[in-house]
């Protein structure tokens, strides 16, 4: 398969809400913000998949060279060939492609969190350079929108740390700051095995207002200058709000199962937002 069709594939196979979000872009930003999440699910999976730490950094670092290699107009996976064409126009830069690296590599050197500096230093690096990168992608004239960018993409994280507390808890990670663990009362061994307290509860809804605090931040920052060409990051906007609201709904029933939105909604909140916007 071609590269585009490669990253393509990555994409929707991985079920991800930001699949719903490119459906309506034009051809060009469409296979570009692809190739984009294709990168970051690749380095994503050198995490997930458990491997042996040491070999999980050794592939980490053979993505850093291929980095360069795509600076340097040398790209071998079909990610980065994916990702060339696209390089120079919509302002993508190895220093952001590589602090996403960076922020995987903290997932192999710890699997906990002192407090919330530390914690949001990660999401910024997992998820708001994403951020900034697509706002390239899809197109701005104000530099404001770097801020929405930037805040969306904790907003974003924090929201998948809120619904993956009991998976990470499973792999021995508990992302939630251990200063937040300790306000509110709420042993580690608590989240480890599982047990869902009123003091629990109470933690996860302070986490989840500390998200729609950025949610906010995001918005307010926008200007409207920008809003209809960042369409894309208001439907993920929508979608993960979405799903923060039906995680408080069903009392933070994080430990035990993983909420998720169906695809048919996905696509209503998609459909709507885009109009909308």
């Amino acid at each position: 398969m071609s590269p585009d069709e490669y990253c393509q594939q990555k994409a929707a196979s991985s079920g991800s809400s930001f699949y719903y979000a490119f459906l309506f872009l034009p051809a060009e930003r469409r296979r570009a913000i692809t190739a984009l999440y294709a990168f970051c699910r690749e380095v994503d999976d050198v995490v997930d998949e458990g491997m042996d730490p040491q070999v999980a950094a050794a592939k980490l670092a053979w993505w850093r060279a291929e980095v360069a290699n795509l600076f340097a107009g040398r790209a071998q996976h079909p990610v980065t060939r994916a990702l060339e064409p696209h390089r120079d126009n919509f302002g993508l830069s190895a220093a952001r492609l590589n602090e996403i690296i960076d922020g995987m590599e903290m997932d192999l050197q710890q699997s906990r969190y002192l407090d919330w500096p530390g914690l949001e230093t990660y999401c910024y690096r997992v998820a708001s350079v994403v951020g900034l990168l697509a706002a390239g992608i899809f197109g701005y004239r104000d530099a404001r929108t770097l801020d929405y960018a930037r805040n969306l993409g904790i907003a974003f994280q924090l929201t998948n740390i809120i619904r993956d507390v009991g998976e990470d808890a499973r792999k021995n990670r508990v992302y939630l700051p251990i200063e937040d663990l300790q306000r509110f009362g709420v042993p580690a061994a608590d989240i480890l095995q599982a047990r869902e307290t009123p003091a629990f509860r109470a933690l996860m809804q302070f986490e989840a207002e500390r998200a729609r605090g950025y949610y906010a931040s995001a918005m307010s920052a926008l200007p409207a200058a920008d809003r209809r060409t960042q369409r894309p990051g208001l439907i993920m906007a929508a979608i993960y709000r979405t799903l923060l609201d039906e995680i408080q709904r069903d009392g933070f029933r994080v430990l035990t199962q993983r909420s998720s939105l169906t695809p048919l909604r996905k696509f209503w909140l998609a459909w709507r937002t885009w109009i909308a916007a």
